[in-house]
């Protein structure tokens, strides 16, 4: 790691660790549910980013955990066991929408995915004797920790920070083995990747199905934040703003979802102040973001970077240039 990522890397963890202590219960909320957003979107980040699949999809999975942990709950069953089985069942649900992903691609398979939260939405909606329909599940409960209550604002924040941190370890050691250079061999060059004997076909699915189950784990850690569900938050809008979170922070960079999920859920409170005119502004930043930056903010260094090569090297040839010039003029002067 390098010196300059390993200090940013420790101030944002004792910031993370530090600054709820000096917030009020909203604003530990507000990073809570940043954190939540971060998990959703380290799973299409995958998806999109890495295996190069269109999914707008994210947010039905993330309904889909919400509403497994709350069922379960309130029939009894405990959030450890609910939280498992919201990934497992996110995780199969993802490996049959990664099935239209075989056959179509770019936007017919947005479109395929698009289906897909939509139809979920509308279960959630109608079916009331499951979900509650728009009456909701109230009355989630927060879990205990080896004997500890995670029920008050902080000691939640602290365990949805401590799974954060989990999960984006395990994002992380997933990228390094042979499975994460098949997702980028998958997403850069579907053809090549399967004549060096890549199964795009398996890790095609896969890269649904992991997306799915990190949707899932942040909608149960998502219900029982909130307390309270009901199927606003899962609508195909989410899924878009989701996605939004993903490009807007860098599709393909480990720490896009970070900044992303910020743009997506602080960012709106900040602009607060320009009350009627905020969601204006917003719409607005992300726009001019989108044709300034069309590969996110974690892109800038690079940009830079790139921009600073190529000075150098047009320095080097404008270098070289003059060099020539000055050593044929002592051979035309020789000559005449």
């Amino acid at each position: 790691m390098k010196k300059s990522t390993l200090i940013v890397t420790l101030v944002s963890a004792a910031l993370l660790l530090i600054a709820p202590n000096f917030l009020k219960n909203y604003g530990v909320y507000l990073l809570t549910t940043w954190l939540v957003f971060i998990i959703a979107t380290m799973g299409l980040n995958l998806t999109v980013g890495y295996a190069g699949q269109k999914s707008l999809g994210q947010a039905a999975f993330f309904g889909i955990g919400a509403y497994t942990v709350a069922i379960l709950m309130k029939a009894g069953i405990s959030f450890w066991v609910g939280l498992p089985a919201a990934a497992l069942i996110c995780f199969v649900l993802g490996l049959i929408l990664g099935f239209p992903a075989l056959r179509v691609q770019t936007i017919y398979l947005a479109f395929a995915t698009l289906g897909f939260n939509t139809a979920v939405w509308l279960v959630m909606r109608n079916e009331e004797w499951l979900t509650g329909g728009t009456f909701g599940i109230n009355n989630i409960a927060r879990p205990s920790l080896f004997g500890y209550s995670l029920e008050g604002n902080l000691p939640y924040y602290y365990f949805v920070l401590l799974c954060t941190v989990l999960l984006a370890w395990l994002l992380a050691a997933l990228l390094r083995s042979p499975w994460g250079k098949a997702f980028t061999a998958l997403r850069d060059n579907p053809i090549r990747a399967e004549s060096l004997g890549v199964d795009t076909r398996s890790y095609t699915l896969l890269s649904f199905a992991i997306g799915a189950a990190y949707a899932g784990i942040a909608g149960s850690l998502f219900a029982s934040l909130v307390q309270f569900i009901e199927p606003a938050p899962f609508t195909v809008g989410a899924s878009i703003m989701m996605y939004l979170m993903v490009v807007v922070g860098g599709p393909g960079y480990f720490l896009g979802p970070v900044l992303g999920s910020a743009v997506g859920v602080l960012l709106p409170e900040w602009l607060r102040f320009a009350q009627a005119w905020y969601l204006f502004v917003f719409g607005a930043a992300v726009v001019l973001l989108m044709i300034w930056l069309p590969d996110g903010l974690l892109s800038i260094p690079e940009r830079l970077r790139a921009r600073r090569l190529a000075k150098e090297a047009s320095a080097a040839r404008q270098a070289s240039g003059l060099a020539a010039q000055q050593a044929q003029q002592p051979n035309k002067g020789a000559a005449a």
